[in-house]
C-alpha cells in the first residue's frame, strides 16, 4: 500500500485571537507521567464527511480544548514546565492511499501502520492528526497526542468532542480545565506512602543498557508484536479459575485477563525461578478521590499499582493466586494513596532530591516485568463523524518489550484484543500457552 502526503497545516481553534498566551502549569499527576506522544488508529467505512468538515469540526473541538492548540513552554513566573495556551494549532495532514480498505484490513501491529498517522519527530504540536483517504472512500483517523497533556480516558473524550462538532452536537462530557483545583496538597500534608521508587526514582544513567544485559538480551533482539484475542466464551473460563468459590463477584476481565498474561510472558521468557517478576497497571483516579475528578477533566489523573512476585511461584501457583497479588495491589491505591502521593508530589522534595519521574519513555525493555495499559472502559468506538462508528481501532506499533495494551475488539463480540510485544525468541512459547486456559495450570 503506497500512502501520499497530499497537505499539511496548522488547524487554530475557530474564534482564535491573537493574545498573550494563557499558562496553564501542569499538575503533579502530568509530571509524573510519560513524557512522549502516543498514537491511534481508527478505521472507517464510506460514507464519510469531507475533509473541510473535518478540519472544520476540528477548529471548533480545539475552542473548547485550547491544550490540544497549545505548546509545551515554561511558565515564566516560575520557571516550570507548562501548557501555554498559544493558539497556535494542530497539525492536520491529508493524506491519499492506493488501496481499498478489504485489501489492508484487519491491520497487523506491524511498522508499516505508522504512516497512518504523524509523526511526532521534531514536533512541536501537541496534537497532530492525518485523514488518510483510501480508494474505496474508507477513512483512517491517525492520531499523535502528547501524554503529558492528558491521559487515555481524557484523549479519548477529546477524540469524541471532534465527531460531536463535527456533526454539530453538543460536546459532552463538558471539558474541565481547572488543574490546580482538585490537587491540593492538603494542610497539613500527610504523606503515608513510600512514593521514592514508586512514582519517582534517581536518574537512570546507564541503567537500561544494563538493565536489558542483566536479563540476557543484547541489542540484536528483535522485537515483535503479537496480537492475541481473546473470545467472550475464553475469559469466562478464566473468570471461572480465577474467582474464589463463594465469592459475591467473578473476577474482572481486566484482572483474569492481566493474571493470564503476566503468567504466560513469564514462562515464556523462562526467567530464572528466583528471580522477581512485577506488573505495572495504570488505576484510574478520577472516582477514588475525594472530592471525585470530573469526567470530563482534560489532564492526567492515573498512578500505578505494582503486585510483583517470584517467577517460579507465579508460574506454578494457580491463576487465582496472580489475581490475588493484582487485587490487593490495585485495592491499595486507594483515595488515601493518592491523596499521599499528592502531598508528597508538591512538598518539594522531588525537586531537592533530584528525583524524575519512574514512568520512563526511553525504557525500551521490561523483562522481567510487565506494564498494562488498559482501554477496556475508554468509548473509542464513540467516535463517530456523521457516517457512522469505526470499523476498526488499533494503537499504533509499538515495539517495547513487555508492554501490553488491552482494548475490546472491533467485533463488538465481548472478545478482547491484547497487543504483546515480546524478544521474537520467545514468542513462540507465549503462543503456545496463551490460548490455553489450562496450559500453566496442569
Amino acid at each position: 500500500m503506497k500512502i501520499t502526503v497530499l497537505s499539511s497545516k496548522a488547524v487554530r481553534p475557530a474564534g482564535a485571537a491573537a493574545a498573550a498566551p494563557e499558562v496553564v502549569p501542569l499538575s503533579v499527576f502530568d509530571k509524573a507521567n510519560f513524557d512522549t506522544y502516543v498514537s491511534v488508529i481508527y478505521i472507517f467505512r464510506p460514507p464519510t464527511p469531507p475533509n473541510a468538515e473535518l478540519k472544520a469540526g476540528l477548529a471548533r473541538a480545539l475552542a473548547e480544548y485550547r491544550e490540544w492548540a497549545g505548546r509545551l513552554g515554561a511558565d515564566p513566573r516560575t520557571g516550570a514546565r507548562a501548557i501555554l495556551l498559544t493558539d497556535e494549532g494542530a497539525r492536520f495532514v491529508e493524506a491519499a492511499a492506493d488501496a481499498p480498505l478489504d485489501a489492508v484490513l484487519p491491520l497487523s501491529p506491524a511498522p508499516e501502520v505508522t504512516r497512518l498517522h504523524p509523526s511526532e519527530a521534531g514536533a512541536e504540536e501537541l496534537m497532530l492528526v492525518q485523514l488518510t483517504r483510501f480508494a474505496c472512500g474508507g477513512l483512517a483517523v491517525g492520531f499523535t497526542a502528547h501524554h503529558l497533556v492528558s491521559d487515555g480516558r481524557a484523549t479519548s473524550n477529546f477524540f469524541v468532542a471532534w465527531s460531536q462538532a463535527t456533526r454539530g452536537a453538543a460536546v459532552d462530557p463538558a471539558p474541565v480545565h481547572d488543574r490546580a483545583a482538585f490537587f491540593r496538597p492538603r494542610d497539613p500534608p500527610r504523606v503515608e506512602f513510600e512514593h521514592r521508587g514508586v512514582e519517582f526514582k534517581k536518574p537512570p544513567a546507564a541503567a537500561h543498557h544494563q538493565h536489558a544485559k542483566a536479563n540476557g538480551h543484547d541489542d540484536d533482539d528483535e522485537v515483535v508484536v503479537h496480537k492475541a484475542n481473546f473470545s467472550r466464551e475464553f475469559i469466562s473460563r478464566l473468570k471461572a479459575r480465577a474467582s474464589r468459590p463463594g465469592a459475591g463477584r467473578p473476577c474482572s476481565t481486566l484482572r483474569c485477563v492481566v493474571a493470564h498474561l503476566w503468567r504466560c510472558i513469564t514462562a515464556a521468557r523462562g526467567l530464572d525461578g528466583s528471580t522477581t517478576t512485577s506488573v505495572c497497571i495504570a488505576v484510574d483516579g478520577r472516582a477514588r478521590m475525594s472530592p471525585p475528578v470530573p469526567d470530563g477533566y482534560t489532564g492526567n489523573v492515573v498512578l500505578w499499582a505494582r503486585p510483583a512476585a517470584a517467577a517460579r511461584d507465579l508460574v506454578a501457583r494457580p491463576l487465582r493466586h496472580a489475581v490475588e497479588l493484582i487485587d490487593r495491589e490495585v485495592a491499595r491505591v486507594d483515595g488515601a494513596y493518592f491523596g499521599s502521593f499528592v502531598d508528597f508530589a508538591a512538598s518539594g522534595t522531588v525537586e531537592a532530591e533530584g528525583l524524575v519521574p519512574a514512568a520512563d519513555a526511553a525504557e525500551m525493555v521490561l523483562s522481567p516485568d510487565i506494564e498494562v495499559d488498559s482501554w477496556l472502559r475508554i468509548p473509542f468506538y464513540d467516535l463517530d463523524f456523521g457516517g457512522g462508528r469505526p470499523c476498526f481501532f488499533m494503537p499504533s506499533y509499538l515495539p517495547v518489550e513487555g508492554l501490553l495494551i488491552l482494548l475490546p475488539s472491533c467485533h463488538g463480540d465481548g472478545s478482547v484484543d491484547a497487543y504483546v510485544p515480546l524478544f521474537s525468541r520467545n514468542m513462540d512459547a507465549f503462543k503456545s500457552c496463551c490460548y490455553s486456559v489450562d496450559g500453566l495450570d496442569d
